[in-house]
């Protein structure tokens, strides 16, 4: 998530350099007495982490062909410009009276395929380059949200078969699950479905995934092109889903505990009695009085089932009602917060073209000897604010933004925090029989 935001190939490289250098050098930098720079001390202990950090950026910085705001053009692009000129759509007069054209992919040989790896070098060129990157980059943060989030509604299982409530599975997880994927798994859907099915020649008639899916709350839309067959009929049903899914995470946990409460204290009066009369039949004993065993019944069903020996309809109801409103309201919520994803590597990238453009530029811009020597305090100048605000200060905001998503978007969906707090060994813990015996 961290590299998401953070794509450029150059920091990345350079992150990854200083983050190296110190897990080379760990030994003789924990020798060194810097116990009183805080700011040192806080980046040497992350330094596995910072690692990690600016490989997968350089990845990333690959994926978006970004190299301090520079493309590279590895495989060589797969638009042409001849193309145009030879089919006769361009002339030396159209070029020189426009100051801006556009290439018509549907004109043969101007497209000859993607780019094998990341986004083609030729938008780096581009004026529409942003309105293209915007709409890449949200929707992939969309995508990687709603499976970001997803998983950890899946891992909520492990915490309800670990404690033995195999009722939270169906009543709790089932429910959250088809909310998520029946609203928003559907979103990324037509996102994947509009990429792969509409290619150039269809673009125009392309629809809006955006009104599909606002049409798809309000059930209309009959006027607006479907993106594929069968879609309102399906749109019905998903929301019909998700609609159904609420009532069941709302009233199913509290309903089953009530049942399992009331109806399964008869249960264990009407087994604790059976089995006293079997006894006393067998025995041919005085039969003993019905409330002991009874008792001792609900004692063995308590230890199976284990129902709360207090129950509180009304509090387990406010309970998953809260949690409830919470789960179905955070999910809109939680969807549109990883868009910050979008955010930040907006930011990052324009913040990367705008010291290339102010700064180094100026120094490249003089082709005399004197600019050789002007070139060396301007590069000093564009390596400093691209350590200090780039990588320093952008890279704290990009992980600060990754780790925010990580404890309120996805850990919001199996973390509790309600367990035995942890206490690392220590002998001033050890109990105290151990003293009395001289030991410690």
């Amino acid at each position: 998530l961290f590299a998401v935001m953070f794509g450029d190939l150059g920091h990345g490289t350079v992150m990854s350099l200083f983050a190296l250098w110190m897990v080379l050098t760990e030994k003789k930098q924990k020798k060194k007495q810097r116990s009183g720079n805080e700011i040192w001390t806080t980046f040497f202990n992350g330094r596995y982490i910072i690692l990690m950090m600016g490989l997968f950026s350089i990845y990333t910085g690959l994926i978006y062909n970004d190299c301090f705001s520079k493309s590279l053009n590895i495989f060589g692009s797969g638009w042409s410009i001849k193309a145009m000129f030879a089919n006769q759509h361009w002339t030396n007069k159209t070029v020189q009276s426009n100051t801006l054209l556009s290439l018509d992919p549907n004109v043969s040989g101007v497209f000859s395929g993607p780019y094998p790896f990341g986004i083609d070098p030729i938008w780096n060129m581009a004026v529409n380059r942003l309105s293209f990157l915007n709409s890449y980059k949200m929707k992939m943060s969309v995508i990687i949200g709603v499976i970001h989030m997803s998983f950890g509604v899946v891992l909520s299982v492990f915490n309800h078969l670990h404690f033995q409530q195999k009722f939270n599975v169906y009543l709790v997880f089932l429910p959250e699950l088809l909310f998520l994927l029946c609203l928003f798994g559907y979103l990324v859907f037509m996102i994947v479905y509009k990429w792969l099915v509409f290619g150039a020649r269809e673009s125009s008639q392309a629809p809006s995934i955006l009104i599909h899916f606002i049409n798809m709350f309000v059930m209309q839309g009959k006027d607006v092109t479907p993106l594929f067959p069968g879609q309102t009929g399906l749109q019905i049903f998903l929301l019909v889903v998700a609609m159904l899914s609420v009532p069941v995470l709302l009233l199913g946990k509290p309903l089953y505990l009530h049942w399992l409460y009331r109806g399964g204290k008869a249960l264990r009066r009407r087994r604790g009695y059976e089995r006293v009369r079997r006894v006393s039949e067998d025995d041919g004993s005085i039969t003993p009085t019905c409330d002991d065993d009874e008792e001792e019944g609900v004692d063995e069903l308590t230890s199976r089932e284990a129902p709360p020996k207090q129950f509180d309809f009304a509090d387990v109801l406010l309970h998953q009602a809260i949690h409830t409103i919470e789960f179905c309201l955070g999910c809109i919520s939680n969807t549109a917060s990883y868009l910050r994803l979008w955010a930040l590597s907006l930011a990052h990238a324009q913040l990367s073209e705008v010291l290339w453009a102010m700064v180094m530029r100026l120094g490249l811009r003089i082709t005399t000897k004197v600019g050789v020597v002007f070139l060396v305090p301007v590069f000093g100048l564009f390596a400093t604010l691209t350590i200090s605000i780039l990588l320093v200060m952008e890279g704290l905001s990009a992980f600060l933004h990754a780790l925010r998503l990580h404890w309120v978007e996805f850990q919001n969906k199996f973390y509790h925090g309600t367990g035995v707090k942890f206490l690392p060994f220590d002998f001033s813990q050890l109990p105290s029989v151990f003293e009395q015996d001289g030991l410690l």
